[in-house]
């Protein structure tokens, strides 16, 4: 099993969740964030919450079979990306094992 996790812009989450979806991936968790990294985005604010400037970013995580990292990865490159500096960050992780919550029995991958 694979962990991915993509920082990408807010406003391509829709459109790379909904090629998720239609490629049969559909176990998706999306959060909202707050990003610092290189580039800085002419629309940064001053957080709320920490002592930093920067902008929103999103967050999409998914844990996968081996053999769908390259076609997921794809579809979140080729759908989240605008050309420009600031189009985010792939990042992918072996997980070891999953539980369900409800039964605590090892979930197959």
């Amino acid at each position: 099993m694979k962990e991915i996790k993509a920082f990408i812009r807010p406003n391509k989450v829709y459109d790379i969740v909904d090629k998720l979806k239609d490629a049969g991936f559909e176990n998706i968790t999306v959060s909202e964030a707050e990003g610092i990294g290189k580039f800085q985005d002419e629309k940064a604010f001053v957080s709320l919450m920490y002592s930093f400037t920067d902008s929103k970013i999103a967050k999409l995580e998914m844990v996968v079979k081996k053999k769908d990292v390259d076609s997921i990865v794809h579809i979140i490159s080729e759908h989240g990306k605008t050309h420009e500096p600031g189009d985010g960050i792939i990042y992918v992780s072996d997980v070891e094992r999953a539980y369900r919550v409800k039964t605590g029995l090892k979930n197959g991958f």
